[in-house]
């Protein structure tokens, strides 16, 4: 980062927050304190009120501000929760961009939702699933995959498909990115197979970005992911469970589908659309003991199966 830039950089970051450190500047951009001093003392021959507190760090003259974009308080709540989620379910490519953009935007903030922000700020966590730490999800290939799509560029896999564990050469024009149970999807029309694709990010071993430009339309991502739920028809699950039972089916039952649940005299129902009964019929296997099939009854006689195999194995 050039001089220029990283002025610009302090001056947003100074906008950003009520008082800076002078040592906090140093740290995010890697330069010595006697730098620092001399960048803000830049700053202030350039016209910039820099003010500075004994012992504390530095602030603003209250007024002086970027270009006027205002933020109410709900919506500077709301970039601090996507900050959050961003950091936790991106790679770190993307959270830097993300985190820099957050500085962008705290220095046109009031003073009052700049205080807002620093002290909600420790109230708001997004924490990794074990499996989605599991994912590798570091691997700093969304940026180039969206520039990719951008520039409609081909881009060239290496990737490790998911049930043989082969590994495959691709060339792949880039449709989309998304996000779904835990993992990064890449969708794309993918040369070899003739036909569209979805490659999950974790199992990307490398890719590289081509110069080359593809000129065949795609649909849009939203499109194709609608025709792609379209084509797995759905069946729809009711069970029962004793109200006060309901904390052992836990989360995983938002995994298997579930679209409503009610409370009466005690037992709550669970309605659930599944893409799979035979999938469901082995999670049912896991709550069993607390919970009653109502419909339909292919999951009732497949449980019914599953419960003999498992005492033939015993």
């Amino acid at each position: 980062m050039n001089r220029i830039d990283r002025l610009t950089a302090i001056l947003i970051q100074l906008q950003g927050r009520r008082l800076v450190k002078a040592q906090d500047i140093a740290d995010r951009f890697g330069i010595s304190l006697r730098t620092v001093y001399r960048d803000v003392k830049a700053l202030e021959e350039s016209g910039v009120p820099v003010l500075g507190e004994a012992g504390m760090g530095y602030t603003l003259m209250e007024g002086y501000r970027l270009p006027p974009v205002m933020f109410t308080r709900e919506e500077a709540i709301a970039f601090l929760t996507a900050e959050k989620l961003v950091a936790q379910l991106t790679d770190s490519g993307n959270s830097e961009h993300y985190r820099s953009a957050m500085y962008k935007v705290r220095a046109v903030l009031r003073t009052t939702e700049k205080d807002l922000l620093e002290n909600i700020d420790d109230h708001i966590e997004v924490l990794k699933s074990v499996r989605t730490a599991r994912t590798a999800i570091d691997k700093n290939i969304q940026q180039d995959i969206l520039n990719s799509i951008a520039g409609r560029r081909l881009i060239r896999l290496i990737y490790i498909t998911g049930f043989k564990k082969e590994r495959t050469e691709r060339w792949i024009e880039p449709m989309g990115i998304f996000f779904l149970d835990g993992f990064w999807h890449l969708v794309a029309w993918c040369r070899m197979r003739n036909d569209y694709r979805d490659f999950r990010l974790d199992r990307i071993e490398k890719l590289e970005t081509s110069s080359e430009q593809f000129r065949q339309q795609h649909p849009s991502l939203k499109s194709y992911l609608d025709k792609m739920y379209i084509n797995y028809p759905l069946q729809e699950v009711v069970i029962e469970v004793p109200t006060d039972q309901v904390k052992y089916v836990g989360d995983q039952k938002y995994y298997m589908g579930l679209v409503s649940e009610s409370e009466q005299n005690g037992i709550t129902r669970m309605q659930f659309m599944s893409a799979s009964l035979e999938g469901f019929a082995r999670f049912y296997l896991t709550i069993g003991d607390v919970a009653r099939i109502i419909s339909p009854v292919q999951v009732k006689e497949r449980v019914k199966q599953l419960h003999q195999l498992i005492a033939g194995n015993q």
